[in-house]
C-alpha cells in the first residue's frame, strides 16, 4: 500500500488529509451549500484546497511538491469530504426551509412528500 497512497508516512497522510485537508473541504462543501450553488462548484475551490494540502506537505514534511499520484489521491479524498458536508447541508435545507414539500430520507437526502 506504500506509495499508492501515501507518499512516507500514513501519519502524515492522516493528519494533513484526512484531519486537516478533510475538515477543510468538509467546511467548503457546507459552505457551497450554504449560499444554494451547485455541487459543481466545490470542483474548483476542492482544486485550490488540494493545492494548500500538498504544499504543507511540501513546506512541513519536505515531500514532493509536483506528484500527480498524490495530488490525484488527495484531490479524490478532498472531493469526497466536500461531497459530503454538502449532501448534508443540502439536505437540511430541503427539509427545514421547505417542511411542507420534502421529508428526510435517511441521513444524506430528502424526498418528496406524497
Amino acid at each position: 500500500m506504500l506509495g499508492l497512497i501515501y507518499e512516507e508516512s500514513v501519519f502524515a497522510f492522516i493528519g494533513l488529509t484526512l484531519i486537516l485537508g478533510g475538515a477543510a473541504a468538509f467546511q467548503t462543501g457546507r459552505a457551497v451549500a450554504q449560499t444554494w450553488q451547485s455541487i459543481w462548484q466545490l470542483l474548483p475551490y476542492v482544486f485550490l484546497l488540494t493545492i494548500t494540502v500538498r504544499f504543507l506537505y511540501y513546506a512541513v514534511l519536505g515531500q514532493t511538491l509536483l506528484s500527480l499520484q498524490f495530488f490525484a489521491v488527495d484531490f479524490v479524498v478532498l472531493m469526497i469530504a466536500a461531497v459530503l458536508g454538502w449532501q448534508l447541508k443540502r439536505a437540511k435545507q430541503m427539509t427545514s426551509q421547505y417542511r411542507w414539500l420534502f421529508e428526510p430520507a435517511g441521513l444524506f437526502g430528502w424526498r418528496a412528500k406524497h
